[in-house]
Protein backbone atom coordinates (compact mmCIF):
# COMPACT_ATOMS: atom_id res chain seq x y z
CA UNK A 1 0.00 0.00 0.00
CA UNK A 2 1.34 3.40 -0.95
CA UNK A 3 1.59 6.67 1.04
CA UNK A 4 1.33 9.60 -0.35
CA UNK A 5 1.13 13.40 1.21
CA UNK A 6 -1.43 15.98 -0.07
CA UNK A 7 -0.75 19.65 -0.17
CA UNK A 8 -4.20 22.07 0.20
CA UNK A 9 -4.42 25.70 0.26
CA UNK A 10 -1.77 26.19 3.27
CA UNK A 11 -1.88 22.54 4.63
CA UNK A 12 -0.31 19.54 3.65
CA UNK A 13 -1.64 16.29 4.96
CA UNK A 14 1.38 13.85 5.44
CA UNK A 15 1.38 9.99 5.03
CA UNK A 16 -1.69 9.48 3.51
CA UNK A 17 -2.27 5.76 2.83
CA UNK A 18 -3.43 4.73 -0.97
CA UNK A 19 -5.22 1.19 -1.30
CA UNK A 20 -4.64 0.97 -5.18
CA UNK A 21 -7.23 -2.20 -4.79
CA UNK A 22 -9.70 0.28 -4.37
CA UNK A 23 -10.99 2.82 -7.23
CA UNK A 24 -9.49 6.31 -6.20
CA UNK A 25 -13.34 7.90 -5.19
CA UNK A 26 -12.14 6.22 -1.69
CA UNK A 27 -8.61 8.30 -1.95
CA UNK A 28 -11.02 11.80 -1.89
CA UNK A 29 -13.37 10.11 0.48
CA UNK A 30 -10.56 10.27 3.09
CA UNK A 31 -9.63 13.41 1.86
CA UNK A 32 -13.06 14.84 2.37
CA UNK A 33 -12.48 13.63 6.19
CA UNK A 34 -9.30 15.82 6.49
CA UNK A 35 -10.41 18.87 4.68
CA UNK A 36 -14.10 19.10 4.52
CA UNK A 37 -13.80 19.34 0.72
CA UNK A 38 -16.64 17.10 -0.55
CA UNK A 39 -15.23 14.57 -3.32
CA UNK A 40 -16.82 16.26 -6.24
CA UNK A 41 -15.01 19.78 -5.42
CA UNK A 42 -11.98 18.21 -5.73
CA UNK A 43 -9.47 18.83 -8.09
CA UNK A 44 -6.22 16.30 -7.71
CA UNK A 45 -3.57 16.77 -10.10
CA UNK A 46 -1.74 13.46 -11.31
CA UNK A 47 0.16 12.44 -14.33
CA UNK A 48 -2.07 13.25 -17.37
CA UNK A 49 -4.39 15.67 -15.51
CA UNK A 50 -7.20 15.72 -13.17
CA UNK A 51 -7.76 12.33 -10.79
CA UNK A 52 -11.05 10.68 -11.88
CA UNK A 53 -13.53 8.51 -9.65
CA UNK A 54 -13.36 5.30 -11.42
CA UNK A 55 -9.48 5.92 -12.48
CA UNK A 56 -7.00 2.77 -12.88
CA UNK A 57 -4.13 3.71 -10.56
CA UNK A 58 -1.64 1.30 -12.19
CA UNK A 59 -2.22 3.74 -15.34
CA UNK A 60 -0.80 7.07 -13.74
CA UNK A 61 2.72 6.11 -12.05
CA UNK A 62 1.76 7.00 -8.77
CA UNK A 63 5.01 6.26 -6.18
CA UNK A 64 5.29 5.92 -2.34
CA UNK A 65 6.26 9.23 -0.63
CA UNK A 66 4.68 11.55 -3.61
CA UNK A 67 3.37 15.12 -2.92
CA UNK A 68 0.25 15.54 -4.61
CA UNK A 69 -1.72 19.13 -5.07
CA UNK A 70 -5.55 19.37 -4.72
CA UNK A 71 -7.65 22.11 -4.91
CA UNK A 72 -11.65 23.14 -4.05
CA UNK A 73 -13.59 24.31 -1.14
CA UNK A 74 -14.35 22.98 1.77
CA UNK A 75 -18.15 22.63 2.98
CA UNK A 76 -19.18 25.25 5.91
CA UNK A 77 -18.87 24.10 9.10
CA UNK A 78 -21.76 23.96 10.93
CA UNK A 79 -21.98 25.65 14.47
CA UNK A 80 -23.27 23.57 17.27
CA UNK A 81 -26.98 25.03 18.39
CA UNK A 82 -27.01 27.32 20.93
CA UNK A 83 -29.56 26.08 22.46
CA UNK A 84 -29.71 22.18 22.15
CA UNK A 85 -33.06 20.46 21.53
CA UNK A 86 -35.79 20.31 23.97
CA UNK A 87 -37.74 17.10 24.12
CA UNK A 88 -41.64 16.71 25.30
CA UNK A 89 -40.90 15.16 28.49
CA UNK A 90 -38.08 17.94 29.66
CA UNK A 91 -40.34 20.86 29.05
CA UNK A 92 -42.42 21.86 32.09
CA UNK A 93 -45.67 20.10 33.14
CA UNK A 94 -47.65 23.20 32.12
CA UNK A 95 -46.40 23.76 28.74
CA UNK A 96 -46.15 20.02 27.71
CA UNK A 97 -49.92 20.37 28.66
CA UNK A 98 -49.97 23.45 26.62
CA UNK A 99 -48.46 21.44 23.92
CA UNK A 100 -50.59 18.52 23.89
CA UNK A 101 -54.01 20.48 22.94
CA UNK A 102 -56.09 18.97 25.27
CA UNK A 103 -55.88 18.60 29.38
CA UNK A 104 -55.08 15.93 31.85
CA UNK A 105 -57.94 13.02 32.99
CA UNK A 106 -59.12 12.75 36.65
CA UNK A 107 -58.18 9.49 39.05
CA UNK A 108 -61.18 7.29 39.82
CA UNK A 109 -61.13 7.43 43.44
CA UNK A 110 -63.53 4.93 44.05
CA UNK A 111 -66.57 4.89 42.00
CA UNK A 112 -66.40 8.41 41.18
CA UNK A 113 -66.56 8.27 37.39
CA UNK A 114 -70.06 9.85 37.31
CA UNK A 115 -68.12 13.03 38.71
CA UNK A 116 -65.01 12.76 36.85
CA UNK A 117 -67.21 12.56 33.18
CA UNK A 118 -69.35 15.39 34.80
CA UNK A 119 -66.73 17.91 35.21
CA UNK A 120 -65.12 17.29 32.41
CA UNK A 121 -67.73 18.14 30.39
CA UNK A 122 -68.43 21.65 32.51
CA UNK A 123 -64.84 22.41 32.23
CA UNK A 124 -64.82 22.39 28.69
CA UNK A 125 -67.10 25.58 28.92
CA UNK A 126 -64.59 28.88 28.43
CA UNK A 127 -67.38 31.24 29.73
CA UNK A 128 -67.37 29.15 32.95
CA UNK A 129 -63.85 28.86 33.50
CA UNK A 130 -63.89 32.51 32.86
CA UNK A 131 -66.36 33.35 35.26
CA UNK A 132 -64.50 30.73 37.94
CA UNK A 133 -61.11 32.46 37.66
CA UNK A 134 -62.94 36.13 38.59
CA UNK A 135 -65.02 34.21 41.64
CA UNK A 136 -63.19 35.81 44.61
CA UNK A 137 -61.57 33.47 46.96
CA UNK A 138 -63.47 35.59 50.05
CA UNK A 139 -67.37 34.46 50.63
CA UNK A 140 -69.99 36.68 50.62
CA UNK A 141 -72.55 37.31 52.54
CA UNK A 142 -75.01 36.37 49.90
CA UNK A 143 -73.28 32.57 49.63
CA UNK A 144 -73.25 30.01 52.08
CA UNK A 145 -70.10 28.39 53.49
CA UNK A 146 -70.27 25.00 51.64
CA UNK A 147 -70.89 26.57 48.23
CA UNK A 148 -68.45 28.88 48.64
CA UNK A 149 -65.99 26.20 49.19
CA UNK A 150 -66.94 24.02 46.14
CA UNK A 151 -67.24 26.66 43.91
CA UNK A 152 -63.60 27.43 45.04
CA UNK A 153 -62.47 23.98 44.80
CA UNK A 154 -63.97 23.69 40.94
CA UNK A 155 -61.73 26.60 40.01
CA UNK A 156 -58.97 24.67 41.48
CA UNK A 157 -59.68 21.51 40.17
CA UNK A 158 -60.04 23.33 36.44
CA UNK A 159 -56.64 25.52 37.11
CA UNK A 160 -55.04 22.15 38.03
CA UNK A 161 -56.43 20.35 35.14
CA UNK A 162 -55.23 22.87 32.65
CA UNK A 163 -51.69 22.44 34.36
CA UNK A 164 -51.46 18.89 33.81
CA UNK A 165 -50.12 16.10 31.80
CA UNK A 166 -50.28 13.37 34.32
CA UNK A 167 -53.92 12.60 35.71
CA UNK A 168 -54.77 14.44 38.58
CA UNK A 169 -56.39 13.04 41.55
CA UNK A 170 -59.48 15.13 42.64
CA UNK A 171 -59.58 14.29 46.30
CA UNK A 172 -60.10 18.13 47.31
CA UNK A 173 -63.03 18.63 45.22
CA UNK A 174 -64.78 15.26 46.24
CA UNK A 175 -64.47 15.77 49.70
CA UNK A 176 -66.06 19.47 49.46
CA UNK A 177 -69.19 18.13 46.77
CA UNK A 178 -69.78 15.30 50.02
CA UNK A 179 -69.91 17.82 52.49
CA UNK A 180 -72.42 19.77 50.32
CA UNK A 181 -73.99 16.86 48.76
CA UNK A 182 -74.23 14.06 51.73
CA UNK A 183 -75.66 11.82 48.95
CA UNK A 184 -72.59 11.70 47.31
CA UNK A 185 -71.27 10.20 50.49
CA UNK A 186 -73.30 6.95 50.70
CA UNK A 187 -71.37 3.69 51.33
CA UNK A 188 -72.21 -0.06 50.97
CA UNK A 189 -70.23 -2.35 52.36
CA UNK A 190 -67.63 0.22 53.38
CA UNK A 191 -67.03 1.51 49.94
CA UNK A 192 -68.48 4.37 48.04
CA UNK A 193 -71.94 3.71 45.85
CA UNK A 194 -72.51 4.54 41.89
CA UNK A 195 -73.60 7.92 41.76
CA UNK A 196 -75.94 9.47 38.64
CA UNK A 197 -74.39 11.93 36.62
CA UNK A 198 -76.85 13.94 35.65
CA UNK A 199 -77.84 14.09 39.74
CA UNK A 200 -74.50 15.61 40.09
CA UNK A 201 -74.69 17.64 36.66
CA UNK A 202 -77.60 19.05 38.01
CA UNK A 203 -76.40 19.79 41.45
CA UNK A 204 -73.05 21.71 40.46
CA UNK A 205 -74.72 23.94 38.22
CA UNK A 206 -77.04 24.56 40.91
CA UNK A 207 -74.37 25.60 43.20
CA UNK A 208 -72.48 27.60 40.46
CA UNK A 209 -75.80 29.44 39.98
CA UNK A 210 -75.89 30.78 43.31
CA UNK A 211 -72.05 31.32 43.38
CA UNK A 212 -71.65 33.21 40.41
CA UNK A 213 -74.74 35.64 40.52
CA UNK A 214 -73.91 39.26 40.60
CA UNK A 215 -74.03 41.14 44.00
CA UNK A 216 -76.81 43.45 42.78
CA UNK A 217 -79.66 43.06 40.12
CA UNK A 218 -78.18 46.01 38.25
CA UNK A 219 -74.93 44.17 37.38
CA UNK A 220 -74.32 41.66 34.15
CA UNK A 221 -77.33 38.80 34.53
CA UNK A 222 -76.67 35.75 36.30
CA UNK A 223 -73.66 34.37 34.44
CA UNK A 224 -75.00 30.34 34.73
CA UNK A 225 -78.21 30.74 34.12
CA UNK A 226 -77.02 32.63 30.58
CA UNK A 227 -74.83 30.01 29.73
CA UNK A 228 -76.87 27.12 30.87
CA UNK A 229 -80.65 28.08 31.67
CA UNK A 230 -83.42 28.31 29.39
CA UNK A 231 -87.26 29.29 30.20
CA UNK A 232 -90.39 27.48 29.65
CA UNK A 233 -93.33 29.17 28.59
CA UNK A 234 -96.18 26.09 29.29
CA UNK A 235 -100.10 25.93 28.45
CA UNK A 236 -101.85 23.87 30.97
CA UNK A 237 -105.34 22.39 29.94
CA UNK A 238 -108.13 20.41 32.40
CA UNK A 239 -110.20 18.19 30.14
CA UNK A 240 -112.79 17.85 32.68
CA UNK A 241 -113.23 21.56 33.39
CA UNK A 242 -112.07 23.33 30.02
CA UNK A 243 -109.91 25.36 32.30
CA UNK A 244 -106.73 26.84 31.17
CA UNK A 245 -103.60 28.76 32.44
CA UNK A 246 -100.14 29.58 31.45
CA UNK A 247 -96.84 29.12 33.62
CA UNK A 248 -93.08 30.00 33.17
CA UNK A 249 -90.43 28.14 34.61
CA UNK A 250 -86.77 28.41 34.31
CA UNK A 251 -84.76 25.11 33.84
CA UNK A 252 -80.79 23.97 33.25
CA UNK A 253 -81.70 21.51 30.59
CA UNK A 254 -84.33 19.50 28.35
CA UNK A 255 -85.52 16.04 28.83
CA UNK A 256 -85.42 13.51 25.72
CA UNK A 257 -88.20 11.33 26.96
CA UNK A 258 -87.55 7.51 25.12
CA UNK A 259 -90.48 5.14 24.14
CA UNK A 260 -91.22 2.86 21.32
CA UNK A 261 -91.99 6.38 19.19
CA UNK A 262 -88.82 7.85 19.76
CA UNK A 263 -85.87 6.97 17.35
CA UNK A 264 -84.55 10.18 17.22
CA UNK A 265 -83.41 13.36 19.69
CA UNK A 266 -85.94 15.85 18.15
CA UNK A 267 -88.50 13.08 18.74
CA UNK A 268 -87.55 12.46 22.41
CA UNK A 269 -87.50 16.61 22.88
CA UNK A 270 -91.11 16.84 21.63
CA UNK A 271 -92.16 14.04 23.63
CA UNK A 272 -90.89 15.37 26.78
CA UNK A 273 -91.97 19.06 26.33
CA UNK A 274 -95.81 17.54 26.09
CA UNK A 275 -96.86 15.81 29.42
CA UNK A 276 -99.55 15.23 32.36
CA UNK A 277 -99.63 16.57 35.79
CA UNK A 278 -101.78 16.53 38.60
CA UNK A 279 -103.04 19.09 40.63
CA UNK A 280 -105.96 21.00 42.23
CA UNK A 281 -109.01 22.62 39.89
CA UNK A 282 -110.34 25.08 40.93
CA UNK A 283 -113.64 24.89 39.74
CA UNK A 284 -113.63 20.75 39.98
CA UNK A 285 -112.59 21.61 43.69
CA UNK A 286 -110.32 18.32 43.62
CA UNK A 287 -107.36 17.05 41.96
CA UNK A 288 -107.55 16.55 37.77
CA UNK A 289 -105.50 15.91 35.16
CA UNK A 290 -103.94 18.77 33.50
CA UNK A 291 -102.46 18.94 30.00
CA UNK A 292 -99.17 20.11 30.25
CA UNK A 293 -97.50 21.18 27.00
CA UNK A 294 -94.43 23.36 26.76
CA UNK A 295 -92.37 25.79 24.42
CA UNK A 296 -88.64 27.55 24.91
CA UNK A 297 -89.03 30.94 25.55
CA UNK A 298 -85.48 31.71 25.75
CA UNK A 299 -82.48 29.99 24.66
CA UNK A 300 -79.17 29.60 26.33
CA UNK A 301 -75.18 29.80 25.00
CA UNK A 302 -75.60 25.91 25.72
CA UNK A 303 -77.73 23.78 25.54
CA UNK A 304 -77.41 20.75 27.83
CA UNK A 305 -80.41 17.70 27.03
CA UNK A 306 -80.45 14.51 29.39
CA UNK A 307 -81.49 11.13 28.20
CA UNK A 308 -84.26 9.83 30.31
CA UNK A 309 -83.16 6.07 30.15
CA UNK A 310 -83.55 5.66 34.12
CA UNK A 311 -86.86 4.51 35.63
CA UNK A 312 -88.25 2.91 38.42
CA UNK A 313 -88.68 -0.79 38.47
CA UNK A 314 -91.48 -1.89 40.75
CA UNK A 315 -91.19 -5.40 39.88
CA UNK A 316 -87.97 -5.46 40.99
CA UNK A 317 -87.45 -2.10 43.16
CA UNK A 318 -85.09 -0.83 41.75
CA UNK A 319 -84.00 1.62 38.65
CA UNK A 320 -83.86 -0.06 35.54
CA UNK A 321 -82.23 1.33 32.09
CA UNK A 322 -83.71 1.83 29.33
CA UNK A 323 -81.71 0.71 26.33
CA UNK A 324 -82.99 1.60 23.21
CA UNK A 325 -81.35 3.75 20.82
CA UNK A 326 -81.74 7.19 19.65
CA UNK A 327 -79.79 9.16 17.55
CA UNK A 328 -78.32 12.16 17.79
CA UNK A 329 -77.33 14.88 15.28
CA UNK A 330 -73.80 17.11 15.50
CA UNK A 331 -75.84 19.77 14.87
CA UNK A 332 -79.20 20.20 16.38
CA UNK A 333 -82.09 22.67 15.36
CA UNK A 334 -84.40 23.64 17.61
CA UNK A 335 -86.55 26.38 16.01
CA UNK A 336 -89.81 24.29 16.20
CA UNK A 337 -89.33 23.43 19.57
CA UNK A 338 -89.42 27.55 20.64
CA UNK A 339 -92.61 29.77 21.38
CA UNK A 340 -93.85 32.18 18.34
CA UNK A 341 -92.18 35.02 20.55
CA UNK A 342 -89.11 33.43 20.40
CA UNK A 343 -90.02 32.61 16.52
CA UNK A 344 -89.95 35.42 15.58
CA UNK A 345 -86.42 36.81 17.16
CA UNK A 346 -84.64 34.39 15.59
CA UNK A 347 -86.29 34.53 12.02
CA UNK A 348 -83.72 37.29 10.60
CA UNK A 349 -80.54 35.57 12.43
CA UNK A 350 -81.33 32.58 10.72
CA UNK A 351 -82.06 33.91 7.69
CA UNK A 352 -78.69 35.75 7.40
CA UNK A 353 -77.26 32.41 8.69
CA UNK A 354 -78.57 30.60 5.87
CA UNK A 355 -77.39 33.39 3.02
CA UNK A 356 -73.79 33.25 4.56
CA UNK A 357 -73.59 29.17 4.66
CA UNK A 358 -75.31 29.68 0.74
CA UNK A 359 -72.70 32.09 0.12
CA UNK A 360 -69.70 30.10 1.17
CA UNK A 361 -71.34 26.89 -1.60
CA UNK A 362 -71.79 29.85 -4.05
CA UNK A 363 -75.39 30.90 -3.90
CA UNK A 364 -77.24 33.84 -4.41
CA UNK A 365 -78.45 35.83 -0.73
CA UNK A 366 -81.75 36.49 -0.51
CA UNK A 367 -82.83 39.88 -1.74
CA UNK A 368 -83.72 40.81 1.71
CA UNK A 369 -80.73 40.50 3.29
CA UNK A 370 -78.07 40.50 0.65
CA UNK A 371 -77.90 44.19 1.13
CA UNK A 372 -76.18 44.16 4.53
CA UNK A 373 -74.18 41.10 4.16
CA UNK A 374 -71.23 42.58 4.33
CA UNK A 375 -72.40 43.81 7.74
CA UNK A 376 -73.24 40.14 9.20
CA UNK A 377 -70.58 37.67 10.03
CA UNK A 378 -71.00 34.19 12.18
CA UNK A 379 -69.44 34.05 15.80
CA UNK A 380 -68.26 32.64 18.80
CA UNK A 381 -68.02 35.87 20.91
CA UNK A 382 -68.79 35.10 24.03
CA UNK A 383 -71.81 36.67 25.84
CA UNK A 384 -74.68 36.67 27.86
CA UNK A 385 -78.11 35.95 26.68
CA UNK A 386 -80.85 38.53 27.75
CA UNK A 387 -83.80 36.04 27.00
CA UNK A 388 -84.92 37.13 23.55
CA UNK A 389 -82.62 35.97 21.50
CA UNK A 390 -80.06 38.24 21.72
CA UNK A 391 -76.42 38.31 23.37
CA UNK A 392 -74.51 41.26 24.59
CA UNK A 393 -72.73 42.95 22.24
CA UNK A 394 -68.74 42.65 24.87
CA UNK A 395 -65.77 43.88 22.67
CA UNK A 396 -66.64 43.42 19.20
CA UNK A 397 -66.28 45.86 16.77
CA UNK A 398 -68.94 48.37 15.39
CA UNK A 399 -71.11 47.43 18.52
CA UNK A 400 -72.64 44.69 16.91
CA UNK A 401 -74.04 41.91 18.76
CA UNK A 402 -74.45 38.32 18.81
CA UNK A 403 -77.93 36.80 17.55
CA UNK A 404 -79.46 33.41 18.56
CA UNK A 405 -79.91 31.00 15.49
CA UNK A 406 -81.38 28.08 17.08
CA UNK A 407 -79.14 26.07 15.86
CA UNK A 408 -76.38 24.22 18.05
CA UNK A 409 -73.32 22.33 17.40
CA UNK A 410 -72.43 19.10 19.52
CA UNK A 411 -69.62 19.67 22.03
CA UNK A 412 -69.52 17.09 24.62
CA UNK A 413 -71.27 13.87 25.40
CA UNK A 414 -71.63 11.81 28.82
CA UNK A 415 -72.26 8.44 28.25
CA UNK A 416 -73.18 5.48 30.66
CA UNK A 417 -72.27 1.84 29.94
CA UNK A 418 -74.10 -1.06 31.47
CA UNK A 419 -78.03 -1.64 32.72
CA UNK A 420 -78.31 0.07 36.10
CA UNK A 421 -78.19 3.32 37.02
CA UNK A 422 -76.52 2.17 40.79
CA UNK A 423 -73.69 0.69 38.68
CA UNK A 424 -71.81 0.77 35.05
CA UNK A 425 -69.38 3.07 33.92
CA UNK A 426 -69.37 7.27 32.68
CA UNK A 427 -67.16 8.40 30.41
CA UNK A 428 -67.51 11.71 28.87
CA UNK A 429 -66.23 12.54 25.14
CA UNK A 430 -65.49 16.34 24.96
CA UNK A 431 -64.86 18.50 21.47
CA UNK A 432 -61.65 20.39 21.93
CA UNK A 433 -61.15 24.44 20.66
CA UNK A 434 -58.94 22.23 17.71
CA UNK A 435 -61.71 20.59 16.65
CA UNK A 436 -60.43 17.25 18.35
CA UNK A 437 -62.68 14.71 20.48
CA UNK A 438 -60.91 13.16 23.35
CA UNK A 439 -62.46 10.89 25.43
CA UNK A 440 -61.79 10.59 29.39
CA UNK A 441 -62.06 7.52 30.69
CA UNK A 442 -61.40 8.58 34.19
CA UNK A 443 -57.19 9.05 34.16
CA UNK A 444 -57.38 7.79 30.36
CA UNK A 445 -57.69 10.05 27.54
CA UNK A 446 -57.67 9.10 23.88
CA UNK A 447 -58.21 11.00 20.47
CA UNK A 448 -61.52 10.11 19.11
CA UNK A 449 -63.12 10.31 15.64
CA UNK A 450 -65.82 12.85 15.07
CA UNK A 451 -68.04 10.07 13.20
CA UNK A 452 -67.65 7.77 16.34
CA UNK A 453 -69.23 10.51 18.84
CA UNK A 454 -72.75 9.99 17.34
CA UNK A 455 -72.38 6.33 17.38
CA UNK A 456 -72.79 6.52 21.13
CA UNK A 457 -76.77 6.13 20.53
CA UNK A 458 -77.73 3.37 22.52
CA UNK A 459 -79.13 -0.14 21.37
CA UNK A 460 -76.90 -2.46 23.07
CA UNK A 461 -74.13 -2.49 26.22
CA UNK A 462 -71.96 -0.15 24.82
CA UNK A 463 -71.71 3.36 26.35
CA UNK A 464 -74.74 4.85 25.06
CA UNK A 465 -75.18 8.94 25.71
CA UNK A 466 -76.71 10.27 28.58
CA UNK A 467 -76.52 13.56 28.66
CA UNK A 468 -75.37 16.07 25.44
CA UNK A 469 -74.30 19.55 25.80
CA UNK A 470 -74.75 22.09 22.72
CA UNK A 471 -73.15 24.84 21.68
CA UNK A 472 -75.14 27.52 19.99
CA UNK A 473 -74.12 28.94 16.78
CA UNK A 474 -74.24 32.85 17.10
CA UNK A 475 -74.25 34.98 14.47
CA UNK A 476 -73.15 38.68 14.31
CA UNK A 477 -76.15 41.54 13.22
Amino acid sequence: MLTVSVKWQKKVFESIEVDTLQPPYVFKAQLYDLSGVPPERQKIMVKGGLLKDDADWSTLGLKNGQKLMMMGTADEILKAPENGPVFMEDLPEEEQAANLGYSAGLVNLGNTCYMNSTMQCLKSVPELKSELSNYQSARTKDVDQTSHMLTVATRELFSELDKSVKAVAPMPFWMVLQKKYPQFAQLHNGNHMQQDAEECWTQMLYTLSQSLKPPSPTEDPDAVKALFGLNLRSRLHCQESSEESSETESVFSLKCHISHEVNHLHEGLKHGLKGELEKTSPALGRTAVYIKESLIDSLPRYLTVQFVRFFWKRESNQKAKILRKVDYPLELDVYDLCSEDLRKKLKAPRQKLRDIEGQKLGLQASAKSSSKGDDVKMTDAEGSSNGSGELSSGDQPGGASSHMTGIYDLVSVLTHKGRSADSGHYVSWVKQESGKWVQYDDANTSLQREEDITKLSGGGDWHMAYIVMYKARLISM
